[in-house]
């Protein structure tokens, strides 16, 4: 029997008179990769919004690794291995890159408070192994020479990437992943291609909401397609490519802008 990572059933937000979300139903297999996509305005990061309760639906359920979600708190969230990013790179202000990158590890640090500041052997064999954990991604996705740089000062490429990163610091189960290849290059896109896969491998669970219709088609198990806040289709990147209703709500909109 398959696993699955994430339920959605019957969602519905509406803003004013507007559904932004519209009866909204789709399971996401355990260790899979699915994408999201659709025009915008289509209700896509509302869903996300939605998902991790940050926005209350109106009306549906969402389950996590089969826990019922209604009313749950960020803790309960997080604690239930859920990690998510933003449209917008959201990195720590103040920080260098790589302290970024170890922030996200804050909830996995076994050690006690009075070994952190007694700064004991114990703690210090954590630091080294985060530390190690944290480097080994930055180098992944090219960002090691930013290492010691203030975070802040980095391109926005390089600051969507160092959130990805961060991500992967927290031993997500499910990573939902908000345009994660907003202002990158081809080269970039193309490391972030190789990290998805990667990480998918590893046995983490991926949603990906994304424009980029050539790293939707090349990493994603499923597509799921959303049209005015409702799933239009769902499928292979082949079968989604072939779909003449995704063709006019989207690829066709896409292209006829060019």
């Amino acid at each position: 029997m398959t696993t699955l990572a994430l339920e959605v059933k019957g969602l519905i937000k509406a803003f004013g008179g507007l559904r932004a979300v519209d009866r909204v139903s789709f399971e996401i297999p355990a260790g899979s990769l699915s994408t999201l996509i659709g025009p915008n305005g289509s209700g896509k990061t509302t869903l996300f919004n939605l998902i991790t309760n940050l926005y209350r639906a109106d009306a549906g359920e969402v389950r996590l690794f089969g826990a019922d979600m209604a009313g749950a708190g960020d803790w309960r969230i997080a604690a239930s291995g859920v990690v998510r990013t933003f449209q917008t790179a959201r990195v720590f202000p103040g920080m260098t890159a790589f302290e970024n990158v170890l922030a996200g590890a804050h909830r996995h640090v076994r050690s006690a408070a009075w070994r952190q500041m007694l700064w004991t052997g114990r703690s210090r064999e954590e630091e080294r192994a985060l530390g190690a954990q944290a480097e080994a991604l930055l180098e992944l996705v090219g960002l090691a020479q930013f290492k010691g740089a203030a975070a802040t000062d980095l391109p926005m490429g390089a600051q969507k990437l160092l959130e990805v990163v961060r991500a992967l610091m927290a031993r997500p189960r499910l990573l939902l992943l908000d345009e994660p290849a907003a202002g990158l290059n081809d080269g970039e896109t193309a490391e972030l291609a190789l990290l998805l896969r990667a990480v998918r491998d590893s046995g983490v669970t991926l949603l990906v909401v994304e424009h980029n219709m050539s790293l939707v088609m090349g990493v994603a198990d499923e597509v799921i397609v959303l049209d005015a806040g409702a799933v239009i289709a769902r499928g292979s990147p082949a079968e989604i490519q072939r779909n003449p209703r995704v063709i006019e709500a989207y690829i066709g909109q896409a292209e006829g802008a060019r």
